[in-house]
């Protein structure tokens, strides 16, 4: 979109960080955690840290592909990664790791992650946890 580029056409840092949420939001509906779920659950997960590594320039009307998966999982603290990529040249276009938590609100209390959510951890290297995910996330810059 022409609001995610500055007056070269090049895609804008935060563009991306949108995108990766956009990812996040269909792998928390995976994981059960879909927005209307969590408003009545009252359970939200919360970004504690972000990294991203940008890899590669994307320009106004480049097709990208945002991958998704759940990284690792501890008893509280569970990580989600992204690759955003250009699959006209397969260029890595950036590299996202995201450190949430699970919060019971209004109290704010931490949860347990579900044991459930292991099986939603990436298999392999290389392999997004889901095309779906990928597919639903597709954005042309």
């Amino acid at each position: 979109m022409f609001f995610d580029t500055d007056c070269g056409g090049v895609v804008h840092n935060i563009a991306y960080l949108r995108f990766i949420e956009i990812a996040r939001t269909l792998l928390a509906e995976e994981l059960g955690l879909g927005l209307a779920q969590m408003i009545e659950d009252k359970k939200y997960p919360v970004v504690v840290r972000t990294e991203i590594d940008y890899r590669r320039a994307a320009k106004l009307g480049d097709r990208l592909v945002v991958e998704g998966w759940l990284d690792q999982l501890e008893r509280v603290r569970f990580w989600c990664a992204f690759r955003i990529v250009r699959p006209k040249d397969d260029a890595l276009i950036a590299e996202c790791r995201q450190t949430l938590t699970l919060i019971e609100m209004p109290a704010g209390k931490l949860l347990r992650l579900p044991e459930d959510w292991e099986k939603y951890r990436k298999p392999e290297a290389n392999t997004p946890l889901s095309a779906p995910i990928a597919e639903r996330a597709r954005r042309t810059a």
